[in-house]
């Protein structure tokens, strides 16, 4: 199963975790589905939507694990991104890596992002 990634701030995720869902940021419920990102989306992602923030957190997701909630649709530049229609269950998390802010207002990210 590919992985998807969710960049999240840690305070936000923190409160999925108590509550046992995460609904989505301000950006997610106003759109109406929680966004996510492909391997090779994320680095656009964070420098487009999130350049100079801090404590955010890289949430890996199995992409099989979301059913039929989770849809692939165009979005910049005519790519296929994926957006779950559903509150995601912390449960199905991989992985969860901090993003740490370098000096140029970019962020860390794995070195391996399958």
């Amino acid at each position: 199963m590919p992985l998807i990634y969710k960049i999240c701030p840690d305070a936000l995720w923190s409160e999925a975790e108590a509550k046992g869902r995460f609904d989505g940021a301000p950006i997610d419920l106003a759109d109406g589905y929680i966004h996510f990102s492909t391997g090779a989306q994320v680095a656009e992602t964070a420098a487009k939507h999130f350049a100079g923030q801090e404590r955010l957190l890289l949430i890996a997701i199995d992409d099989g694990r979301l059913g039929s909630e989770l849809r692939y649709e165009p979005s910049r530049g005519g790519a296929l991104f994926p957006h779950l229609y559903a509150s995601l269950d912390p449960k199905v998390v991989r992985w969860i890596a901090p993003m740490l802010l370098k000096a140029d207002g970019s962020h860390t990210l794995p070195e391996t992002l399958a």
